[in-house]
Formats: structure tokens, C-alpha cells, sequence
């Protein structure tokens, strides 16, 4: 059994995950955003590497369908519908809408995973369900990789935490004796051991964290660190996030 964790998706190439399972996160605050996207009745989710691309998708689309959503530099992208907020998702907003999204760090991690099968989004607000739907492909294919979106092409330590923290569900105990880790699994566990198993605790201690507070997106801290809040675990399937009961 073989758990492989890659701190940022810098570097990782196709064939690393090709037909493997890997569990996304990028708790600040990309699929954070859109668990509660989906969960409060979006369609999908689009991800776009750059703002042009966005545009350029929406314009595709539907145009009372569709909201773009993203930011650059925690702030909501000018001209654009939504930031990157969980708290803007409310089902008034986002019931029935195609969301194209394009985040600083959070939509080129899943946009990097789009080889592996299958290519799970987690988040602390759906950590249970996503912890189980991993073990499931975990058990299957007898490896997983947990792909961190980081920060600004660099490692981050609230994503690095969670990591741990998927980790070890998937690994309880004594099992890591005979499971395969590479080191930067390793180090997500040692997160864990330094932290503990208060979210909170390690996600403000976080860069992100700090900078989200002194951006004055604290609520948004709150919200992706509460627990149990969905029970849903969206999928990444030709370029779409969505939930694998919708089309």
C-alpha cells in the first residue's frame, strides 16, 4: 500500500498519477469554495489556469448559466461575479449555475491532477466523506496520491497539515509499518504530531492564514476549518468538477 503526497503540483507530471486516485485539497480556500459550491446546488465547477481563460470559457457557456469566480491575490478578480470565498456560495447565488473559477493556487492543482482516476476534491468542511471515498480508491488500486495546491508555487503548511491528516485516516497506527510512503507523506505526518488534531490550530498558525486575517477574510478561516459540515465528495472528470450523480 503506497501513499505519495506532493507538496505543491510543481514538477509533477502526467505519468506520475496516471490511473491512479489522488485527493486534492487546497484548504485556503479553493476546494474549500467549491465543496460548498456544490453542496449548495452548483452544476460545476470549471477550473481556468488564467482569468483570459476564464472569459474565454464563459463565453462559451450559457450566459445566464454561468458565474465566474476567482481571485488574484486573495482578492475577487475585477469584473467577475464571485471571489473565492465559501461564504459567497449560498444556493440563492449558486443553485443550477455553471461556475467557471480560477484561483492563485487551488484550480492549477486539480487542472494537474486531470490524469488520475479517480481525482478527488477534499476540504476540512467535507473531511469525512472524502476521507472515505479515498480509502475506497485507496483499497482498490492500493496507492494514492494527495496532491497539495501550496502557495504560490511553494509549500504550504495548512495544505501540508491536511495532508497529514488524510494520512493518517487512510494509515491508522502501526499500518504505515509496511505502507510505502515517500518523505513528504512522512512530513505530513510529523505536521500532525506537532499539531495535533485541532484544525484550527494549525491552519492559523499558517502563512495563508496570517495573510487571509490581515486581508480581512477571517470569516472565510472560520468556514474552511469547521468540521462534518457536507457529506459530499466532488470529482474531477473531463475538465469538470462536479458531484458523480450529475452530468
Amino acid at each position: 500500500m503506497k501513499i505519495t503526497v506532493f507538496f505543491t503540483p510543481l514538477g509533477l507530471k502526467p505519468q506520475d498519477i496516471a490511473g491512479t486516485p489522488v485527493l486534492v485539497i487546497d484548504v485556503l480556500r479553493t476546494t474549500t469554495t467549491i465543496v460548498a459550491a456544490l453542496a449548495n446546488g452548483a452544476r460545476c465547477v470549471v477550473p481556468a489556469a488564467t482569468a483570459e481563460d476564464a472569459l474565454r470559457l464563459a463565453q462559451s457557456l450559457e450566459k445566464d448559466a454561468v458565474l465566474l469566480c476567482g481571485e488574484r491575490k486573495m482578492e475577487r478578480i475585477p469584473g467577475f461575479a464571485l471571489g473565492n470565498s465559501p461564504g459567497e456560495m449560498t444556493a440563492d447565488v449558486v443553485r443550477g449555475k455553471t461556475l467557471v473559477m480560477t484561483t492563485t493556487n487551488g484550480t492549477a492543482a486539480i487542472a494537474a491532477a486531470e490524469h488520475g482516476q479517480p481525482v478527488l476534491i477534499g476540504a476540512i468542511t467535507n473531511f469525512s466523506a472524502a476521507a472515505a471515498a479515498a480509502r475506497r480508491a485507496f483499497e482498490e488500486h492500493g496507492e494514492l496520491t494527495i496532491l497539495c495546491s501550496g502557495r504560490e508555487r511553494s509549500f504550504a503548511l495548512e495544505d501540508a497539515y491536511a495532508a497529514g491528516r488524510f494520512a493518517q485516516e487512510l494509515i491508522p497506527g502501526q499500518q504505515r509499518r509496511s505502507a510505502e510512503l515517500n518523505d513528504a507523506a512522512i512530513a505530513a505526518l510529523e505536521l500532525v504530531r506537532r499539531y495535533g488534531d485541532k484544525w484550527k490550530r494549525a491552519i492559523s498558525a499558517s502563512a495563508a492564514g496570517h495573510a487571509l486575517k490581515a486581508a480581512g477574510f477571517r470569516k472565510d478561516i472560520l468556514a474552511a476549518t469547521e468540521t462534518e459540515v457536507h457529506a459530499i465528495v466532488p470529482h474531477y472528470v473531463d475538465r469538470l468538477v462536479t458531484l458523480p450523480d450529475r452530468s
